[in-house]
């Protein structure tokens, strides 16, 4: 195994056979073959070089929201950005921020200055690496209106990796997508720009009343990885799973939340299989309802068994 792997980096940041479900935000998933979280960039690029030259797949993985991690786990180097972080204010209200910057952090930050555009942010449970990937939105803002650029490592240009500058043109935002989705691109950091001065006890309190709204009406007590379907318009998800009939809905303890249909809770011992099974009991049902066909927001990661 190791002629294959070639010289393992000796970095404290990289570990074998590695359990995910604490990375994840429904608590659920397997084994990383290899896991890596970088603290800084000369970490973050020793720990690239070498799985890129072992011909290892590459999974980038933020807060572990909007994702769901088989129970077989992920074979490769799972690249974990979140305890790699950094926030840059300008006097203009531009701030580029790292990766693994929690959401909630960054609108905290940009409210305490009486900058205005993340209020929308602050209960998404992500990072900001996964906000540019996911175009992450709520309460009628998103990435997509606040982001200048996104610096993005891309293996796949040349023979070595190549840091790329990407406008939300490049990104090709659409809702709750990018031109990432999928892909093996790792983003590094994003520029966002904002609207400096105003009263930051103001932004403040905007910032609270949304934080507030989202606690009363969504799961945030329960292992969630957030909304689990793409509201289809003209409907959304969430109305559609209740007319149905299924809140309190379970597989094992995976359950439609009886608090908002459009998520699913970890009750305490669900299975990644468990999850799976739910969400595609769910499609069924509206499909049949209502001739809907609900398409995930939450990314599969690994193989699942047979539905």
């Amino acid at each position: 195994m190791n002629q294959t792997l070639g010289v393992v980096p000796n970095l404290a940041c990289l570990k074998s056979q590695a359990s995910l479900q604490s990375l994840t935000t429904f608590r659920v998933g397997g084994m990383a073959q290899w896991l890596a979280m970088p603290h800084q960039r000369s970490e973050f690029d020793a720990v690239l070089g070498w799985a890129i030259a072992a011909g290892l797949t590459i999974t980038p993985l933020g807060a572990g929201s909007n994702l769901l991690i088989s129970d077989g786990g992920i074979p490769g180097l799972v690249l974990c950005t979140r305890r790699w972080r950094s926030t840059q204010f300008d006097q203009a209200g531009c701030v580029t921020v790292a990766a693994g910057e929690p959401l909630p952090t960054l609108a905290w930050k940009a409210a305490k200055r009486g900058c205005r555009g993340l209020e929308w942010a602050v209960g998404i449970p992500g990072t900001v690496g996964g906000a540019v990937v996911m175009n992450a939105g709520a309460h009628g803002g998103c990435t997509a209106d606040v982001l200048v650029t996104a610096t993005v490592l891309d293996p796949n240009l040349g023979s070595e990796p190549q840091v790329v500058q990407l406008t939300p043109a490049d990104l090709g935002f659409q809702y709750r997508t990018s031109a990432l989705q999928g892909g093996l691109q790792v983003v590094i950091d994003a520029t966002f720009q904002l609207e400096p001065g105003h009263d930051p006890a103001a932004v403040v309190a905007d910032t609270l009343a949304g934080l507030n709204q989202r606690r009363a009406t969504q799961p945030y007590d329960k292992p969630n990885c957030g909304s689990v379907f793409r509201n289809p318009y003209p409907y959304t998800a969430g109305n559609l799973i209740e007319k149905t009939g299924l809140k309190g809905y379970s597989i094992g303890d995976a359950q439609v939340s009886e608090r908002h249909a459009n998520f699913i809770v970890n009750l305490g011992n669900a299975t990644a299989t468990d999850i799976r099974r739910l969400i595609h009991h769910v499609q069924d049902e509206v499909e049949a309802h209502w001739a809907v066909q609900l398409q995930p927001e939450v990314k599969f990661i690994g193989e699942f068994p047979s539905l």
